[in-house]
């Protein structure tokens, strides 16, 4: 099976760790491997459980080893983030331009240690690595917001999330609600002296042409036929 971990060296703030699984979360994965973090608690302590925010399954679910090895089993391509090129280094590349070649492959999102960053040692153990564009006056990421960038990238290549409404879409009027608005108008534009009944023009039929381009909700109707009762009112 197609396999996304995201792996974390020498993590040494609580917060980042909550943060990551938050991050992962959000873009559906959940397999996360500590390696050699600084805390013994950090999977269980208050601070990263805050941070997780409702991840705490992903925390729940993740491993702790002592070596890079170890959480290498099970994936066949190691996407390292280091930010400092290296002699002899892997390739770089963006994620988004990168990412997709990968869609079927399983593959490991190595970050290095917010402290030290990533050693050789594990930067030439990556086949490629990855850097998020960024300012070129300002590239510093937070251990989390990194997670967060290429988790989405990451899942943009498997073919993303759908976009889900949060609103109900809005009932158009139809034509008979239209033209009841219409004459409801012309009584009050009547009223208000507005329309001259005796030489009315074009301006109902431009009136009507308008409605019909804006394409009026039926909340917007009832708010313009609030509006022409208004005129009657103050006309009579």
């Amino acid at each position: 099976m197609q396999t996304t971990r995201f792996i974390l060296l020498e993590t040494s703030q609580r917060g980042n760790v909550g943060a990551a699984a938050r991050a992962m979360k959000v873009m559906g994965f959940h397999d996360l491997v500590l390696v050699r973090p600084r805390f013994a608690d950090v999977l269980t302590h208050e601070e990263t459980l805050a941070f997780a925010s409702g991840a705490a399954d992903v925390l729940a679910g993740a491993t702790v080893v002592d070596r890079l090895e170890d959480a290498l089993i099970g994936v066949d391509c190691l996407l390292g983030t280091a930010m400092t090129p290296r002699d002899f280094g892997p390739p770089c590349h963006a994620p988004r331009e990168h990412l997709p070649q990968l869609a079927q492959r399983s593959v490991a999102l190595l970050f290095g240690s917010e402290r030290f960053g990533m050693a050789n040692e594990d930067v030439y153990r990556c086949h490629a690595l990855l850097s998020i564009p960024t300012s070129p006056d300002y590239g510093s990421l937070n251990l989390g917001q990194a997670v967060q960038l290429l988790a989405y990238e990451r899942r943009q290549s498997l073919g993303g999330f759908a976009v889900e409404p949060r609103t109900a879409e809005p009932a158009v009027a139809d034509a008979r609600a239209v033209q009841g608005l219409l004459t409801h108008w012309q009584s009050a534009l009547v009223k208000l002296g507005f329309l001259d009944p005796a030489a009315p023009k074009k301006l109902m039929p431009r009136l009507n042409q308008l409605l019909n381009r804006a394409q009026l909700q039926e909340e917007e109707i009832h708010i313009l036929r609030g509006i022409a009762r208004a005129i009657e009112r103050r006309c009579c």
